[in-house]
């Protein structure tokens, strides 16, 4: 491949105790925990929103936040949840605590709630480089926005991107492929003019039953048999679930196998999504009393992705660690939702509902030799199938939760993020809701306020 070489100064724009990369369900609450704890913290983000995959994506609902009728998730998370809730904007469903939402007041309330705790918002920025030291600390990220090319330095830097992309720059080792295709992507979409009136829509709709798979199974035995005379693709579910708006439902149904983290396939599968979506709302409407007047009011902004990059970390969490609950000495988040494996050809699904939640060691945050990067989210050290569970939006916004205190923590001490004291991380994180099992131990001290860097007027060479 021939390359050319680029030189440039960059403008040092700003330096913070900690920054967060990416602001979807792992990143805004990475960034409301470490603000907090008394950090002064950004977060970059490359729409002009937040919610990631909730809102870019239009992924719902959010789950699992409760399981055997207790709380699994959380804190923040759950703080979130019932802001949006008393907003007009969520409904949460019990007893498993998924949470339907309004795409647009979800936006609001993520903003509301980051800019509340004080964290500087760098939007419409995208992450396109990073510089290392030689002892593999991260001295600062590399950011492309309408002002040109800016540098941001901290003493702590979390990824948040689901891709692990900030990872990925830094050198982080990533976990194998496991001989494993990746699962799908999907592209959800927004109906209106639905009958949501009906029983079968109903109970579609409103995803509040344990240990039960919520896809329509009467709309989906119908699409199955009559799949090649009705010209349908590949598809999973189909997944109904309420925006709260009369007559108006998300749609995840298409699908389409790819490589989310190579351009060129990702391009390919945003194109054929998009054509799926236009298809499968023509096939609902021609053949289903429910959506005969119904029309496409939205397509998500991107694709969904299930499966792309996961660091692999100090620890990375088994498919048997997981599945037996196994607490770790350093739990700092859970995971309910079911083990959920999206097959990348055909129209199958493999699940596995859990017994009892599941537990997140901090040392799946973290990878040796990294010392100020911590990840949140969907790139945590987690083989293919304890991940297929973690990838859902409440496991990222507790695993975001639990780093954004850590980096606080490690920021204030100037210390490794693998040096963090974990009796004070734990405890710092029981204090302000996480669900993490175990004895109670004592009360956390207060956090000794992080030092305030001002911004270093400055350039750095790249």
């Amino acid at each position: 491949m021939k390359k050319i070489t680029c030189n440039s100064s960059v403008p040092v724009v700003a330096n913070y105790d900690v920054v967060v990369c990416g602001g979807g369900p792992a990143g805004f609450i990475a960034a409301i925990a470490a603000a907090r704890c008394g950090a002064r913290t950004a977060l970059v983000e490359r729409y002009g929103f937040l919610g990631g995959m909730a809102t870019a994506g239009i992924v719902a609902p959010l789950s699992v936040f409760t399981y055997n009728g207790e709380k699994v998730i959380g804190g923040i998370p759950w703080e979130f949840c019932e802001r949006l809730q008393q907003m007009g904007g969520g409904l949460i469903e019990k007893p498993l605590g998924n949470v339907a939402f309004e795409p647009e007041l979800y936006k609001l309330c993520c903003q509301r709630m980051v800019l509340e705790a004080g964290v500087t918002l760098h939007l419409h920025s995208s992450l396109s480089g990073v510089r290392t030291s030689s002892d593999g600390r991260i001295e600062a990220i590399i950011i492309n926005n309408k002002n040109g090319t800016e540098a941001i330095e901290a003493k702590v830097y979390i990824d948040c991107t689901g891709d692990g992309d900030l990872a990925y720059m830094a050198g982080v080792p990533m976990q194998p492929d496991e001989g494993k295709p990746l699962q799908p992507l999907s592209s959800y979409f927004v109906l209106g003019g639905v009958d949501t009136s009906t029983p079968r829509m109903q109970a579609a709709i409103h995803h509040n039953r344990q240990g039960v798979n919520c896809q329509c199974e009467e709309i989906r035995a119908e699409l199955l048999a009559h799949k090649e005379e009705w010209g349908i693709p590949e598809f999973g579910g189909p997944w109904f679930c309420t925006t709260l708006q009369p007559g108006v439902v998300t749609v995840n149904m298409t699908r389409t196998a790819g490589n989310a983290v190579d351009n060129a396939d990702l391009t390919r599968a945003e194109c054929e999504l998009r054509e799926q979506v236009f298809l499968m709302a023509r096939v609902l409407s021609d053949h289903f009393p429910e959506f005969k007047h119904s029309y496409v009011s939205a397509v998500a902004v991107q694709a969904g992705v299930r499966e792309t990059r996961r660091i692999k970390g100090a620890h990375t969490i088994t498919a048997q660690e997981y599945v037996s609950a196994f607490h770790y000495p350093d739990s700092v988040s859970r995971g309910a939702h079911p083990i959920d494996i999206h097959v990348a050809k055909g129209a199958s699904q493999n699940i596995t509902f859990l017994k009892t939640p599941a537990y997140v060691p901090y040392r799946a945050l973290y990878s040796p030799g990294f010392g100020n990067l911590l990840v949140a989210g969907r790139c945590i050290s987690a083989d293919k199938t304890a991940f297929a569970s973690l990838r859902v939006q409440a496991s990222c916004m507790g695993t975001g939760q639990a780093a954004g205190v850590a980096a606080a923590l490690a920021a204030a001490g100037s210390r490794s993020v693998s040096d963090v004291d974990i009796a004070s991380l734990t405890a710092r994180l029981r204090k302000i809701g996480a669900v993490l099992g175990g004895a109670q131990p004592p009360e956390p001290q207060p956090l000794a306020q992080s030092a305030r860097a001002e911004n270093d007027a400055g350039k750095i060479n790249i």
